[in-house]
């Protein structure tokens, strides 16, 4: 499967088989993360893997009730370990090397068959705690990790035309 493949056909993923996720496609998910682009290289990132069910489930109370990802059998937490570097842009750095990262990992699990969703949506002072995150470090994002359990849903995008300009912005 080619890049742009994977880009165009991958969905969220809402229901997970109860199939575990074998170690080699787990560490080559992880290593598509590691290889990722960072700013200046710094790797200011770590990567919690949870299998544990009842973490599992405790995330998924934390992510204002989300059942699903307690059914995944695998759910990795992404963490950016320097919360105050900030990009020449003003962007904070964790939050866009760490969003990279993901991409990378969400794309490499689709190529191996295996289903993910970007989740934003969690109270980061809940997760912490129930992973031990110390209180510096930021949650950017989770996915759950796992077998699809649904067919693929169609996603809607908007038009090139609707998302593009050329040399200057325009309304």
């Amino acid at each position: 499967m080619d890049v742009f493949t994977a880009i165009s056909q991958r969905c969220s993923v809402r229901a997970y088989k109860a199939t575990d996720v074998e170690e080699d496609k787990l560490k080559k998910i992880l290593e598509a993360a590691r290889l990722s682009p960072s700013a200046s290289n710094r790797q200011d990132w770590k990567f919690i893997v949870v299998r544990n069910k009842e973490t599992r489930n405790k995330l998924a109370k934390a992510a204002f009730g989300q059942s699903f990802i307690g059914e995944a059998p695998v759910v990795i937490v992404a963490c950016g370990t320097d919360s105050k570097a900030m990009l020449a842009c003003g962007q904070p750095m964790h939050t866009v090397d760490v969003s990279i990262a993901c991409a990378y990992m969400i794309l490499q699990a689709y190529e191996l068959g295996l289903g993910t969703c970007w989740i934003g949506a969690f109270k980061e002072d809940e997760t912490k705690k129930i992973l031990n995150v110390p209180e510096h470090v930021r949650v950017v994002a989770m996915t759950p990790l796992g077998y699809p359990n649904q067919p693929p849903s169609q996603k809607s995008r908007k038009s090139l035309d609707q998302i593009i300009c050329f040399e200057k912005y325009e309304i």
